[in-house]
């Protein structure tokens, strides 16, 4: 080999041997052009003289004619629009022995504006209806680069969008399941690569699909890859109002009610919420109601007294109502006077896969929630009945709840056993006990720590009275 043009030796290991092949890259790629336009037949001879070129400069080290010969070979199989030489061309090129990694990378970028939308860089383009070789073509491409950009970092960025290609592809077909599965098997989260919010957009649709898909285990995994501290960066509204929406599906799936209000308190406290009247109004019946939903519990009283602080709640006032006959230590009488009005909200009767809202008797999760509404308020009824009664006769409160005695017991022994409620039961007498007999050598230790703590009281107070005196005195 001539070592004319060379911008160095493979001497002692320091520096490949370069040849520049740039003039000769320039003459051959304009005959192969003209070959082509004299005949789209002479395309592969075209392409066999662009190969005999791409292998000198590969071989020469000639990156920037490597470059230009792999991708005026893709522009000549493009323009005489041949699919299957494009194909077959894009394939030996990028697994050619030693090939330069920018040379792949050329290929693949040269490839991507013919299958995808240059705008966001993963919306497949739109094929004439009828015109089914070419969805054929643009799907058989995709597919192709897909394999071409598996396991190489300094294309992870390229891969995932195609995969977002491929699934869209495969969602429009139908295959949601494939779709998902194709999609879950990037790990995005892993790419140093792609930004932030192109992160968090991947990973919401690995979220939508698994939800689609009815994996509800997989479905929370990955909404655990997302952090939500990033959620509540700058510009990333849109996508915090999409991750709390998709959760509202998982836990209306598992019936968690608390779940649930926290989702929707989450978008209601999103500012561009917050300025739609009627967005923010949604989000904080919801948030209401699945409040009171949701099993007593610190937490639980803790949100609903931060709610009730909410000004926006005297706009809605049978949510106003309804959380403060909950805070109250009174008991509540069922049905509530807003009850009917609050059991046909969208979200309380729709369904774990987020279709139209069915009625209410045919929806066996409005069912549930209509059942779990009346006992919370029973739960709520006996946790003040055990404030003020220390025991009341069975039949008593079970008027004064209006439940039968049946109900009533298995309403208190699930409380009991729940831990959330200290109670016992003499049937034969007709009486329950909320309070605990104490045994008489507790009653007695108390009486001594009482005792104890009123005698130190007084040493301290004698103390501080003689201590005033001497001050006094002098």
């Amino acid at each position: 080999m001539s070592s004319t043009g060379a911008s160095g030796r493979a001497e002692g290991g320091q520096l490949e041997e370069r040849v520049d092949l740039s003039a000769e890259t320039a003459s051959k790629i304009s005959q192969a052009r003209t070959l082509v336009a004299s005949s789209p037949s002479n395309l592969r001879d075209a392409l066999a003289l662009l190969a005999a070129l791409e292998k000198r400069c590969r071989v020469g080290n000639d990156t920037p004619s490597l470059v230009r010969v792999c991708e005026a070979s893709l522009d000549l199989c493009k323009e005489a629009g041949d699919d299957e030489a494009l194909l077959a061309t894009l394939k030996n090129l990028s697994t050619r022995r030693s090939q330069k990694a920018k040379a792949i990378g050329a290929l693949v970028t040269k490839c991507l504006p013919w299958v995808v939308d240059e705008g966001d860089g993963f919306t497949p383009i739109v094929i004439a209806e009828g015109n089914e070789a070419a969805a054929k073509a643009r799907d058989a491409l995709v597919e192709e680069l897909r394999e071409i950009t598996d396991g190489k970092m300094y294309l992870e960025a390229e891969r995932a969008r195609l995969t977002r290609t491929m699934v869209i592809l495969k969602e429009a077909a139908g295959d949601v399941a494939g779709a998902a599965d194709v999609l879950q098997e990037v790990h995005v989260e892993t790419y140093g690569s792609i930004s932030k919010r192109e992160k968090v957009e991947f990973i919401l649709e690995q979220m939508r699909l698994t939800l689609a898909k009815k994996d509800y285990v997989r479905a929370a995994i990955v909404s655990n890859k997302i952090q939500r501290k990033t959620l509540e960066e700058e510009g990333m509204t849109a996508e915090k109002i999409k991750f709390y929406t998709l959760l509202t599906q998982y836990h209306r799936h598992d019936k968690n009610a608390l779940e649930l209000a926290k989702d929707y308190h989450a978008i209601y406290s999103t500012n561009s919420v917050q300025e739609k009247e009627n967005e923010w109004k949604e989000a904080l019946i919801n948030t209401v109601v699945f409040l009171c939903l949701s099993e007593y519990g610190n937490e639980m009283k803790d949100m609903m007294e931060r709610i009730n602080l909410d000004t926006n709640l005297d706009k809605i006032p049978e949510c106003r109502e309804t959380i403060q006959s909950f805070l109250k230590k009174e008991i509540i009488h069922y049905p509530l006077p807003h009850l009917t009005a609050l059991e046909s909200l969208p979200a309380f009767n729709m369904e774990d896969d987020n279709t139209s809202p069915p009625s209410p008797l045919e929806s066996s999760l409005a069912s549930h929630w209509h059942t779990a509404f009346h006992t919370r308020i029973i739960q709520h009824n006996l946790r003040i009945s055990s404030v003020y009664y220390r025991r009341i006769h069975l039949s008593r409160l079970a008027q004064l709840l209006s439940l039968s005695r049946d109900d009533l017991e298995k309403h208190i022994s699930q409380m009991v056993s729940a831990g959330s409620l200290y109670a016992k039961i003499d049937r034969p007498k007709d009486i329950v006990r909320f309070k605990k007999e104490r045994k008489e050598e507790e009653i007695l230790s108390d009486w001594a720590a009482d005792i104890k703590s009123l005698l130190n009281l007084v040493e301290k107070t004698t103390y501080l009275i003689h201590k005033e005196n001497m001050v006094q005195g002098h």
